[in-house]
């Protein structure tokens, strides 16, 4: 039922020039599902000189072509949604529901792109002189590197993908290791809908050499990452280092705030639907939960309540509305968090322990009395941890949802207009959402700012990091 997955270099599925490959996991129970090839540098050259020959081909391919392909594979998407769904539960965790929504969001996002290659518009500036033209015109940036990490494999490729394609470049894709086969059916599908061959390469292996050496590779131009700070911070270095292009998703943090005139239930609800998707490993998850005092109580009450009625296990099963962590990294990281937030006065209001003893099932959690000494209050738990903090009044809020570098996503729970925009304007984040959960819409900018990010991987935003601007001045004769 799970494919191993192979490279893709110039159109052919391959086998590693090392031949060494990687074990695929089933985080649900720890089993060995199948394998991932893995790249040297002499598969890299060869995608290299694959994606340079396809961007010579692809920037002058009208994009009225590249929007057309970009539609086909969207459709086959939708076509192949549940096989999809079941290789991305396999390897990643998650329950079939979510597998099945980021399946067909990312077919959305390949139709939000391809809508923009038709509309990569210049413009024509008024000259001073007589008989001048001054014209703006949008030229694809060349070739992509695309380093995308294993919690979204499908989400986080197809935007880098959908508009490099759309721009006009080719692409270089290092996937994620351990979620492999789901991010080659989404590369598959484009190849399939009439991407050239030699327009999207497909690799694995070990990420810091594959990063040292694309990246200041002169065929390269552009470098698009999502990850931890830390390491984006180090490609972002790396990438200076050469003048190239970058587009950075990091890390966050997200202060979810809930002042005293919310909707207490619906705060709860839809707070606790957030936290808890994809077990906690959200780059936009809601992370410091900040709760004004006079309905403190209520609210974590309430918050626990929807937290208890989770129901934990394997994703394939239909009952199941929280998945196992991805990996055993995880499930350490969320001991070690929960163990230090006790050991510092923390209690556990519920959870705090993993399910069982086979696969990574980690309880859905509820840290109250937390305060500033706890790791979790520094470091992104990127799991199924809630830490719920009080506070007085406005200003107190609004220094602690800016006091982290982080500044992702951000999220507020006021029935009060003129509150929402108060903090809305106050927020040091690159995307806030104020009683709702909107954010990660293809047609609506994604990213963060600080130690967050830099650039935007949606919205109309998304593909300028794509494109060059180029002025030509000309005088007629």
């Amino acid at each position: 039922m799970y494919p191993d997955t192979l490279l893709l270099i110039d159109g052919q599925w391959t086998s590693g020039s090392s031949g060494n490959d990687q074990s695929v996991l089933n985080p649900a129970n720890g089993e060995v599902i199948g394998k991932v090839a893995h790249a040297d540098r002499r598969d890299l050259d060869r995608a290299l000189e694959a994606a340079d020959r396809g961007y010579r081909k692809w920037k002058v391919t009208s994009p009225m072509q590249r929007s057309a392909a970009l539609r086909k594979a969207a459709e086959l998407l939708r076509t192949r949604v549940e096989e999809i769904s079941l290789t991305l539960t396999l390897e990643q965790g998650k329950p079939l529901s979510e597998a099945r929504i980021e399946t067909l969001h990312s077919a959305d996002v390949m139709d939000w792109f391809a809508e923009e290659a038709r509309r990569t518009y210049g413009r024509i500036i008024p000259a001073r002189s007589e008989g001048v033209m001054q014209l703006v015109v949008k030229e694809p940036v060349g070739p992509v590197a695309a380093f995308t990490p294993w919690n979204f494999p499908l989400n986080q490729v197809v935007r880098k993908c959908s508009a490099a394609i759309a721009a006009g470049c080719s692409i270089i894709v290092k996937g994620p290791e351990e979620t492999p086969a789901s991010c080659a059916a989404l590369i598959r599908a484009l190849l399939d809908g009439g991407v050239p061959k030699d327009v999207v390469q497909l690799v694995f292996g070990v990420p810091a050499e594959i990063s040292e050496y694309l990246i200041p590779h002169p065929v390269i131009r552009k470098i698009t990452f999502t990850g931890s700070t830390p390491v984006g911070k180090q490609l972002a270095a790396l990438a200076g280092q050469h003048m190239k292009r970058i587009t950075m998703e990091l890390g966050g943090h997200a202060p979810a705030i809930v002042f005293a005139d919310a909707d207490i239930d619906a705060a709860a609800s839809l707070l606790a639907a957030a936290k808890f998707r994809n077990a906690g490993q959200v780059c936009i998850s809601p992370t410091r939960f900040l709760v004004q005092d006079t309905v403190f109580d209520q609210f974590v009450e309430r918050f626990t309540a929807a937290t208890d009625s989770i129901a934990v296990g394997d994703g394939r099963l239909a009952t199941t509305q929280m998945g196992p962590l991805a990996n055993e990294r995880r499930l350490q990281a969320m001991e070690m968090f929960v163990s230090d937030a006790v050991q510092k006065g923390a209690k556990v209001r519920t959870g705090g322990t993993r399910v069982g003893n086979r696969g990574n099932f980690f309880k859905p959690t509820v840290l109250v009395d937390v305060n500033h000494e706890m790791r979790i209050m520094h470091e992104e738990p990127f799991g199924p941890l809630a830490p719920i903090m009080p506070f007085q009044d406005f200003d107190a809020v609004v220094k602690e949802a800016n006091r982290l570098p982080f500044g992702l996503a951000a999220y507020a729970y006021t029935r009060s207009s003129k509150i929402a925009t108060a903090i809305g304007s106050a927020f040091e984040s690159g995307m806030v959402s104020i009683n709702h959960h909107g954010l990660g819409l293809p047609e609506v900018p994604f990213g963060g700012v600080k130690d967050s990010g830099y650039g935007s991987e949606g919205g109309s935003e998304a593909i300028d990091a794509y494109l060059n601007t180029k002025f030509i001045s000309q005088l007629g004769h």
